[in-house]
C-alpha cells in the first residue's frame, strides 16, 4: 500500500495549520518602526495633524475588520488627549499605499507627534494594543488626563 498520498496530504495540512496559527497570533500587533522618518511631506498630505500622535489607518470600502478597526482607534483618539485619529481609504490614494508599503486593509501607522512612523499593525488590533503603542509618545500629563 502506498502511504505517499497520506503523508504529502498530512504535512501540507499541518504547515497550513501552523501559518494559519502564526498569521493570527499576528494580526493587529503593532510592530515598532525604526528609522521610517522620510514620509513627512506625504503624511502631511494624508491629513496627520503636526505635533500628535495620530493613528493613520487604511482602509477599503468592503472591509468588515476596517469597520471595527475604525471604532477602535476612534475611541482612543477620543478618550486619550494629544491622540487623533486619520482614516484613509486605500483604494483612492494608490500612491501613499506604494510609498508607505501597505499590503493589506485595515493598517494602522502609529505617528509620532514630530510626524515619524513609529508603530505598524496589520489587521485588526485591540484597544489595549493601540493604547500600548501610543502611550509611550504621550507626555506624562497627557497619560495623567486619559487615566482620570
Amino acid at each position: 500500500m502506498n502511504w505517499t498520498g497520506a503523508v504529502v496530504a498530512a504535512v501540507a495540512l499541518v504547515a497550513a495549520t501552523a501559518a494559519g496559527l502564526v498569521h493570527r497570533r499576528r494580526a493587529g500587533t503593532v510592530r515598532q518602526v525604526s528609522n521610517d522618518d522620510g514620509h513627512a511631506a506625504l503624511l502631511r498630505d494624508l491629513g496627520v495633524p503636526a505635533g500628535t500622535v495620530t493613528l493613520l489607518q487604511f482602509s477599503s470600502a468592503f472591509c468588515a475588520p476596517c469597520r471595527a478597526t475604525r471604532v477602535i482607534c476612534a475611541h482612543v483618539a477620543e478618550a486619550v488627549p494629544g491622540v487623533a485619529h486619520v482614516e484613509i481609504d486605500a483604494e483612492s490614494r494608490l500612491e501613499a499605499v506604494r510609498a508607505l508599503d501597505i499590503w493589506r486593509t485595515p493598517t494602522v501607522l502609529v505617528i509620532d507627534a514630530t510626524g515619524r512612523i513609529a508603530g505598524r499593525a496589520q489587521g485588526t488590533p485591540t484597544r489595549a494594543q493601540v493604547m500600548a503603542a501610543v502611550a509611550p509618545l504621550l507626555s506624562a500629563a497627557d497619560i495623567e488626563k486619559s487615566s482620570a
